[in-house]
């Protein structure tokens, strides 16, 4: 067993702030490194040490250079780095050097990293321990012709995934063979691009199922838990937006089943550390194993927030070689929690990105209410990172109250100086069929009638601004007008009656 005294933090925004929030609670200093494309980032602010890397003219990102990731770990004395997510979290290479130079990789082993973040051999592994899955292929293919061979002995709808990465990049959806020969091709760029790996591999495409994942806890000793499900149905382009912890799906009889099988999966690649194993569920209660993700999660705080469970202090000592102090008939699930990811893009245009410098940010406080952001006021959001800029997780005592805490809560949300997906999220606590439960993953493509909420007084106040503006424009050169400095103080309706004077 080793004592972790110095952290690295090869990571950035809001996981790199939570990393170092709990990193202090425990006593363990923290390193963090200053970028070209955000020097005075937040959680710079609540490093112990900072290592400068601002050279705008690196050919690779820090956080995606693995031997220079190294190079800081041994400058700064660090025996130990956190990957957060994305990234390098999920690199088996990354992992490997880090144990190569003695450095205390904060997650599972690369073994495990490879075995199942190829999604062609978890598959393989999941068969051989007969983890229900939908039908596919036994690995990966190699061009358009074997994907029709498979799409016709399996069955259109078909899709088409990575087999490195996710994220939901690399991922079509082929509904007849005439599509294949595009889909294919997408498919295959996108994952390259995205991972460096052009593989990709062909499953039966389950229509509108729910997305059920497992959060996974296990240590060096081989002792694994899981601490029950989320439900992560809500999601554009196969992206998450919104998690919640519990399932309103799941009864006890079928968390049990799943759950146990999650632990299964993990336990046949030796798993220890924080890890999700994902699910999806289909209308008749059929589950299928769909990836195992061996990092921290962006969602992880709805499952710490009903559980009492701190998974970062999990991750640092399992990582030091400690047993799980917690077992299976520990794990009490208390409540519910909703997380809304805020992120700076723009609702009406697809939720397109919306890079931008935050001018004015407030959140609000209280008891059930947290939020786990990177930025402040003066921060920018910038294109070349995640467009996240804070994740609010609300609780209630079920799930109705979650839902009207969380709607209170976004109503008390202030961000200005770019869009973000705030209005989505306050429609969303008003959807009767997210308020049901009764959502798929086809909630946004096929049941939104529109993505974003006016507030009651919305429409009223821009044609207040919009009345003002015009005075101020083309009517204080006139003597005896109203300007606007005088209209300050009028009503809406009052200054209705004055204009009639013009």
């Amino acid at each position: 067993m080793k004592k972790i005294k110095r952290i690295l933090i090869a990571n950035r925004g809001e996981i790199a702030v939570r990393i170092m929030k709990t990193a202090h609670a425990m006593g363990i200093k923290c390193v963090a490194v200053r970028t070209a494309a955000e020097p005075n980032a937040l959680y710079l602010s609540s490093a112990d040490l900072i290592y400068d890397e601002t050279d705008e003219t690196a050919e690779i990102p820090v956080f995606l250079d693995i031997a220079k990731l190294i190079t800081i770990a041994l400058e700064t004395q660090c025996d130990a780095l956190h990957p957060g997510y994305g990234f390098l979290a999920e690199n088996a290479y990354f992992a490997d050097q880090c144990r190569d130079n003695k450095i205390i990789f904060i997650g599972p082993s690369p073994d495990s990293i490879y075995k199942m973040g190829n999604k062609t051999v978890a598959r393989q592994i999941a068969l051989k321990h007969r983890i229900p899955m939908a039908m596919g292929s036994p690995g990966s293919i190699a061009d358009e012709d074997e994907a029709l061979k498979h799409a016709a002995r399996i069955g259109y709808p078909v899709i088409i995934k990575a087999a490195s990465g996710g994220g939901g990049r690399g991922m079509r959806i082929v509904r007849q063979a005439s599509e294949m020969e595009k889909m294919f091709t997408l498919a295959s760029r996108e994952a390259e691009k995205a991972f460096n790996d052009p593989s990709v591999f062909i499953e039966k495409y389950i229509e509108n199922p729910k997305h059920i994942e497992f959060q996974i806890l296990g240590d060096m000793h081989g002792n694994i838990i899981h601490l029950g499900e989320r439900e992560c149905s809500i999601q554009r382009k196969h992206q998450k937006l919104l998690e919640e912890a519990p399932s309103p799906a799941l009864d006890d009889e079928l968390r049990e089943q799943m759950g146990s099988l999650a632990v299964k999966i993990a336990g046949a690649v030796g798993y220890y550390s924080a890890g999700t194993v994902e699910f999806l569920l289909d209308s008749d209660r059929n589950f299928y194993f769909m990836e195992m993700n061996t990092r921290i999660q962006v969602e992880h705080p709805v499952t710490e927030m009903i559980t009492g469970i701190d998974l970062i202090e999990q991750q640092i000592r399992v990582a030091m070689g400690e047993e799980l102090s917690i077992r299976q008939e520990d794990v009490k699930l208390k409540g519910w929690a909703i997380e809304c990811r805020i992120n700076a893009e723009d609702v009406q245009a697809g939720f397109a990105p919306a890079p931008g410098r935050i001018e004015k940010i407030s959140f609000p406080e209280g008891p059930g209410i947290r939020v786990d952001t990177g930025v402040s006021a003066g921060s920018s959001i910038v294109a070349s990172y995640d467009s996240m800029i804070a994740k609010l997780i609300v609780t209630g005592s079920d799930r109705r109250q979650a839902v009207t805490n969380t709607k209170l809560a976004l109503d008390k949300v202030w961000i200005k100086g770019t869009k973000t997906t705030l209005p989505f999220f306050r429609m969303l606590m008003r959807n009767h069929l997210f308020q049901s439960g009764s959502f798929t993953t086809a909630f946004i493509e096929q049941d939104l009638e529109r993505y974003y909420c006016n507030s009651e007084y919305e429409e009223m106040i821009a044609a207040w601004l919009a009345t003002k503006l015009f005075i101020e424009e083309n009517l204080t050169e006139k003597k005896n007008n109203l300007s606007f400095d005088q209209g300050k103080g009028l009503t809406p309706w009052l200054l209705r009656k004055r204009l009639t004077q013009f």
